[in-house]
């Protein structure tokens, strides 16, 4: 709740954030509290632990009972309600429309957005090697390079996912997840844009509070980082283009060239048949991501 102090500005004795209660989750919620209190010193950031229904069925498929809104929804709901005063999230995490009476505030300055190997690099696995992940975005840009390798489902919070590296050939994760938890030892091969584009957003925060909430959004403001949100919102607008929370193997990777935009997407359908890759440039963020979407559903044929 902000009180304020005298004329020139407001501070808050306490914000509470929600957030999912994994490892990686809490890290993100610290992060972003640590931001802002050296923002705002004095500012106390309370943790709302929320537990999502993607937390609670790990043994399906994430696209077979919601796609991305599984592990957001909850924890909206508590900022909607009053519960909370700010949700944080993996901003990949989020659908590409924000919910009625939200905001997206911040965006913190983004991690490493690569996806990654554990246990292989890609030119060591063996001839057949079952790779382990639930992405089908991965599944078919891997196995447009290795036809050969067979895949299987992997769900599960980061340990979880480690512990099950040894019965498999690799998993495939998060760059940034296994960097902000201290495991990067871990990683055996951070795969380049060029061999796998990634998730939307990927290695982003996101941090959504209530749209009229004016001094909680004027407090986010402190925390934003202009050219990490131009390069999420571009790769949100490409998302939001192939028809919000799309299930289709689809990834898109922004990167700022001076003042301009480019965007870096890849589409397949949904049985993976083919692949198809193009990249834009241009001054307009959300206008650059959603063209880059339009161009990959006219080369699949709408």
């Amino acid at each position: 709740m902000l009180a304020r102090r005298g004329p020139a500005a407001s501070v808050t004795a306490r914000l509470r954030a929600a957030t999912r209660g994994s490892a990686l989750a809490r890290w993100q919620t610290d992060h972003v509290a640590a931001l802002l209190r050296a923002a705002h010193p004095g500012l106390v950031v309370e943790a709302v632990v929320v537990e999502t229904e993607g937390d609670r069925r790990l043994d399906v498929p994430i696209s077979s009972f919601g796609g991305k809104g599984v592990f957001a929804k909850e924890v909206q709901a508590a900022v909607l309600d009053g519960r909370a005063d700010i949700a944080v999230h993996s901003a990949k995490d989020l659908p590409s429309l924000t919910v009625d009476g939200l905001l997206l505030a911040a965006v913190p300055e983004r991690g490493d957005p690569r996806d990654a190997l554990v246990g292989s690099s890609l030119a060591e696995l063996p001839e057949g090697g079952v790779v382990a992940t639930g992405s089908n975005r991965r599944r078919v840009q891997l196995a447009a390079r290795r036809p050969d390798l067979r895949f299987v489902e992997l769900r599960g919070n980061m340990q979880t996912r480690l512990a099950k590296a040894a019965d498999h050939h690799a998993i495939v994760v998060a760059a940034v997840a296994l960097q902000r938890l201290g495991l990067a030892e871990h990683l055996r091969e951070v795969l380049e844009v060029e061999v796998m584009v990634p998730q939307v957003a990927q290695g982003a925060l996101a941090v959504e509070c209530r749209a009229e909430d004016g001094p909680t959004v004027a407090l986010l403001a402190s925390i934003e980082h202009g050219p990490s949100r131009r390069r999420v919102d571009a790769e949100r607008a490409f998302l939001a283009e192939l028809g919000g929370d799309c299930d289709l193997p689809a990834g898109a990777h922004a990167t700022l060239v001076g003042e301009q935009v480019r965007v870096d997407g890849v589409l397949a359908p949904g049985d993976g048949s083919r692949l198809e890759r193009v990249d834009l440039i241009g001054p307009d963020p959300v206008a650059v991501g959603a063209a880059v979407a339009r161009m990959l559903l006219r080369a699949l044929g709408g």
